[in-house]
């Protein structure tokens, strides 16, 4: 649920926006718009891949963390074992943890495909070792197939969160701890491109949410729905999940809604991280109601109050492309190498608003009956094609593309024969 990639520097130091009070609504603006839009030719691809971990003999039985922790070794986070080194994987990925205990690898952004693969590819191997050595596996889909949620990470934040969502309903228990995802980084662009570039990935989201649906099934039952995961994101608060506007200047109107965004939670040491209910941030800033006795924020309590939102696509400096379900540890790659190729050129990008414009609102469809839906098999088809035909400039191996056109065509192809 927090970015941890190695894009470039946001702004300044972390001493210096923890120092950095926040005058005015203005100031809290023209911040946001800095640091979540930073353009420059696109150069860099990051991928962070989340995963369910499961005891190998029994699926279902509760995961013992004691376990776990002994499986990552110096990996551990500090989330589980304070004293942990929290050592990154062996290519540079570092490993947090979600609340109940799912496994995440951010793998640092590479300048091609090629190299992201294999550093991605090296750590999931070394992880993989390490789980199997202590009887435990990874899962394969969007969300926990076999086992109801429970939280297990005992940290302010996670507690202030279910405490806030639980009267809302089951969704945000269900986010926080049975849901894995795979999240596509990619470099902003250029200042005449970002804006399309930011309309793409949003218009791209339903059918590619629908071609890579894979989360069914939970805590044993068939819900019905093609991605449960993404359902569960959409059943919290609407304030933080909602896809953003994509008309006008993206920086403009983000820097807004983040002002206008009710605290999820407030940092207060040992303290409970409840946040006063309703509490803006530009309430916090101007001193309003609840925030009279609180001191005034930084620029880093404004990064904080950033990793609480849980949007389709959310800038960090980059575009962190966040609706697809997780896939298995060795099919990560089709997708990211599909959002990637979709992404690489101007053109292209005009492309996928243009195919992408009948469905681009549709995300409760996609979520609940995927490739079912005739228009978004249309448009995941035609997504497959234009994608492939430009993997050629990922800098891919020829029998890596390969294998990559069948997978993701195979995919979209058969479901559309099928509806």
């Amino acid at each position: 649920m927090q970015a941890v990639h190695d894009f470039p520097e946001k702004s300044g130091s972390a001493s210096n926006r923890t120092a950095r009070v926040l005058a005015d609504r203005a100031a809290g603006e023209a911040y946001v718009a800095s640091v979540c839009f930073k353009h420059g030719p696109p150069r860099l691809t990051g991928v962070e891949l989340e995963f369910t971990v499961h005891h190998a003999d029994d699926p279902a039985r509760p995961l013992d963390p004691d376990v776990l922790a002994a499986a990552l070794g110096p990996h551990t986070p500090r989330t589980l074992r304070p004293g942990s080194p929290a050592s990154p994987l062996p290519a540079g990925s570092p490993v947090s943890l979600e609340p109940g205990c799912q496994v995440e690898i951010s793998a640092l952004p590479q300048a091609s495909l090629r190299e992201l693969d294999a550093a991605v590819m090296a750590d999931l191997h070394h992880l993989r070792e390490r789980l199997a050595a202590h009887g435990l596996v990874l899962g394969e889909t969007g969300i926990d197939a076999h086992r109801a949620p429970r939280r297990l990470l005992h940290t302010p934040r996670y507690a202030a969160m279910e405490r806030r969502f639980a009267p809302i309903g089951p969704g945000g228990l269900t986010m926080m701890c049975s849901t894995a995802g795979l999240q596509v980084c990619v470099d902003t662009g250029q200042p005449e491109d970002y804006a399309a570039r930011w309309a793409a990935a949003h218009a791209m989201g339903p059918p590619l949410l629908a071609l890579f649906a894979n989360s069914r099934v939970h805590a044993g039952r068939d819900t019905g729905h093609a991605s449960a995961r993404w359902l569960a994101v959409h059943e919290t608060e609407a304030v933080r999940t909602r896809t953003a506007g994509v008309a006008g200047d993206p920086a403009v109107g983000w820097a807004q809604r983040l002002m206008d965004t009710p605290l999820m939670v407030l940092r207060r040491g040992d303290r409970p991280w409840d946040a006063p209910e309703g509490l803006t941030f530009a309430d916090w800033i101007d001193g309003r109601g609840a925030a009279a006795l609180l001191p005034r924020p930084t620029a880093a309590d404004l990064d904080y109050h950033l990793t609480t939102m849980f949007t389709p696509v959310r800038p960090q400096g980059y575009l962190e492309i966040r609706y697809l379900d997780a896939q298995p540890p060795d099919e990560w790659l089709p997708p990211v190498a599909l959002v990637a190729a979709l992404l690489a050129r101007p053109s292209t990008v005009d492309k996928v608003r243009e195919l992408c414009a009948p469905v681009a609102d549709r995300w409760t469809t996609a979520a609940r009956r995927g490739l079912a839906d005739p228009d978004l098999a249309a448009a995941a088809a035609g997504l497959a094609d234009l994608g492939c035909a430009e993997l050629g400039a990922t800098g891919l191996p020829a029998d890596r593309i390969t294998e990559i056109s069948e997978s993701v065509q195979g995919r979209a192809y058969r479901s559309r024969s099928r509806a």
